[in-house]
């Protein structure tokens, strides 16, 4: 089961070994948006777009664009109101939005994927908990009566030890008398 998951979609082998049973019937649907370079591409474009790393460089770029546009030093191609500055954010705002839709569609998918197989797992341990349960109950019955027929054992090696005991002694007395 190992090595078909070698071969499956990276979503598969995120998962724990026992919970992939469940997956594979599943291995057959592809993203919403495909798993091609594009989807791929732009979901990672979109996970950094929320990167403290990403928001401190944009902030450094910003204040340089002022910094360089604002007080004329060597470069001066936006002047104040900063149009340049405006339509790159607009431009980037047109793309940076459908790109994390389009991340949280291929993310919610997955987790919907996950759930279900995580679900059967629940279902699958609930009903081999129940199993176990009826086996347990099944060999508490078993032991009940084994230890009921070794009790009615045990009272008949007493009545016949104590039969053989009177036995005994009355042959022991007949003996005793001849």
């Amino acid at each position: 089961m190992v090595e078909q998951l070698k071969a499956a979609p990276e979503r598969l082998l995120q998962v724990p070994e026992d919970a992939i049973r469940f997956l594979l019937p599943h291995r057959h649907l592809t993203a919403t948006f495909g798993d091609d370079r594009f989807g791929q591409l732009a979901e990672r474009m979109a996970r950094c777009f929320g990167t403290p790393k990403y928001i401190a460089l944009q902030t450094g770029v910003v204040i340089l664009w002022i910094i360089f546009n604002g007080y004329s030093l060597l470069i001066h191609f936006d002047p104040f109101p900063f149009i340049l500055l405006n339509l790159c954010f607009s431009t980037q705002a047109a793309y940076a939005a459908p790109l994390i839709l389009l991340a949280q569609t291929r993310q919610a998918e997955r987790d919907k994927v996950l759930a279900e197989a995580d679900a059967k797992h629940r279902e699958a341990l609930a009903k081999a908990s129940l199993d176990r349960q009826g086996i347990a109950e099944k060999q508490n019955e078993q032991t009940q009566k084994l230890l009921e027929q070794n009790t009615v054992l045990t009272q008949e090696t007493k009545k016949l030890a104590e039969r053989i005991d009177t036995l005994t002694a009355a042959l022991h007395a007949q003996i005793c008398k001849s």
